[in-house]
């Protein structure tokens, strides 16, 4: 067990509900959470007794952080996909790749440090139509992104991967999640699949998988505590195709040709509905499946929440308020029964 825990990203969701389940394990001595902007009143409450420092990963001074506290445990929880809430591209980058290599520099100096977890994500397989129907942690992607969340992600797990060679006392673990999805965490998915309309590439439905929030951020407790080393796919389990969530959301569908949809995608980022990135376009053309077979029998975890389970939770607990209702789509589909069964009544009458 860790005596002293340093969490990156604590301002964040995942960061400030993981704090919060830390503080109330009292085999931990001491938590230690960073980042770059203070926690809202609410999370401030939440994380109890974790000790807030205020600081910017991508500045070396973390390393004084890190051997002042004697940390022994390292969650790094700060790699971000939304460029809007980083301030913009740029900064997104920076955050997610030269603050990784800064604090993967000050870990590696450290005498203390004994165990690293990093959040990573399932975009670091990409989304193409050449894509297999399940990826598995030994895969790599079929069409490298050349920029955006997806190439970060990859970059800061080759980083990762260099610091494990250089100091294999140290165990790392590597979390690939799927989409979040939840009654409280807010991501580009939850925001697009709230739109009264949502727009969809024409002639594509692809399948996709969802992480319970509870169950994204008990993943985090269990690396935190205990050596679970390795590169593990998190994700509910089974899928949902794009028509099947939007129709449950009580969601209209926009089918938009597909030359539009970068077009389309852009005019959504720019009314601030949606931070949605082009790779995450591509996310909802093609989709992207994989495999949790490792997380199951190497970490020894199996989510509560299936990928169905999770996304009614969604519905149910948020609540999204459906434009159409379930009656009007069954009454729709009674009619549209039976005038088919009337033309076909006609046609055999004239035959």
């Amino acid at each position: 067990m860790p005596r002293v825990v340093l969490l990156t990203g604590v301002s964040r969701f995942l960061g400030s509900h993981l704090a919060a389940q830390l503080s109330a394990d009292s085999t931990i001595d001491r938590i230690i959470g960073v980042d770059s902007t203070p926690p809202a009143p609410a999370d401030l409450e939440r994380i109890g007794r974790t000790e807030f420092v205020r600081a910017d990963i991508r500045n070396p001074l973390i390393a004084k952080v890190i051997a002042q506290a004697k940390v022994e445990t390292v969650v790094h929880a700060t790699v971000t996909a939304t460029p809007r809430g980083a301030g913009g591209r740029t900064s997104m980058k920076e955050m997610n790749v030269i603050g990784t290599m800064q604090l993967l520099a000050a870990c590696q100096k450290s005498e203390t440090v004994h165990r690293m977890v990093v959040k990573s994500s399932t975009s670091v397989y990409g989304s193409s139509p050449s894509d297999p129907a399940v990826f598995t942690e030994q895969m790599t992607a079929r069409s490298v992104s050349r920029s955006g969340y997806s190439k970060d992600a990859l970059e800061v797990e080759s980083y990762v991967r260099g610091f494990s060679r250089r100091r294999p006392d140290v165990t790392v673990t590597v979390l690939r999640f799927a989409n979040f999805i939840g009654p409280t965490i807010e991501t580009p998915i939850t925001r697009y699949l709230s739109m009264p309309v949502v727009p969809t590439a024409l002639g594509y439905d692809p399948r996709i998988q969802l992480l319970h929030e509870a169950d994204a951020v008990e993943t985090l407790r269990l690396a935190t505590l205990s050596d679970r080393p390795g590169i593990f796919n998190v994700s509910g389990a089974g899928t949902l195709v794009l028509s099947q969530a939007i129709r449950r959301a009580g969601r209209l569908p926009m089918p938009v040709p597909a030359p539009a949809v970068e077009f389309v995608g852009r005019l959504v980022r720019r009314s601030g509905m949606v931070d949605f990135s082009p790779e995450q376009m591509q996310f909802l053309n093609f989709g992207r499946v994989v495999d949790t077979g490792a997380l199951k029998s190497g970490f020894g975890y199996t989510p509560r929440y299936t990928t169905a389970q999770a996304y009614e939770s969604f519905l149910t607990q948020r609540p999204v308020p459906p434009v159409v209702h379930a009656r009007q789509v069954r009454a729709a589909e009674l009619l549209a029964g039976r005038l088919l069964r009337i033309s076909g009544a006609q046609v055999a009458a004239h035959g």
